[in-house]
C-alpha cells in the first residue's frame, strides 16, 4: 500500500445543495426555531423548516456565505436564538463538510406561539 499524503490524494467538493441541507437541518435543531405551516390556496399542505441559500465565499474554497430564513417560537429572545443558530450551523458545516461559515444573514420570518393543538368547534 502506498502511503500518499492526504493533500495529494485528490480533492473533495461538496455541492452547495448538500451544504444547504446541512444548514437547514442544523438550524431546525436549535430550541426556539419553529417549522412553519405551508398552504396552497388556503389549504394546509404540510410544514417546512428553515430555508437557506448557500454560496461559495470569496477567497478560500472552504468558506461559504449563508442566507437563512426561519420562524421562531414566541416568546423568545430573538438575539439569543439567532446566536445559537449561528453557533450550531457553523459547527455542523465544519464537522460534516469541512467548510467554514464566512457570513450568515438571518431573516426571522415570524414569531409564533407553541401550537395548542386542534380547536374544538
Amino acid at each position: 500500500m502506498i502511503d500518499t499524503p492526504p493533500a495529494d490524494r485528490g480533492r473533495l467538493d461538496v455541492h452547495p445543495a448538500v451544504l444547504r441541507k446541512i444548514v437547514e437541518h442544523a438550524a431546525d435543531q436549535v430550541p426556539g426555531t419553529l417549522r412553519r405551516t405551508r398552504t396552497l390556496a388556503g389549504v394546509d399542505v404540510g410544514d417546512a423548516g428553515p430555508r437557506a441559500r448557500v454560496t461559495p465565499g470569496a477567497g478560500a474554497p472552504d468558506a461559504v456565505d449563508v442566507r437563512l430564513e426561519l420562524a421562531l417560537e414566541y416568546p423568545s429572545t430573538v438575539r439569543d436564538v439567532v446566536a445559537d443558530v449561528r453557533r450550531r450551523v457553523g459547527d455542523e458545516l465544519s464537522r460534516i463538510a469541512g467548510h467554514r461559515m464566512r457570513y450568515l444573514a438571518v431573516t426571522v420570518t415570524g414569531l409564533r406561539g407553541a401550537s395548542a393543538g386542534p380547536r374544538l368547534q
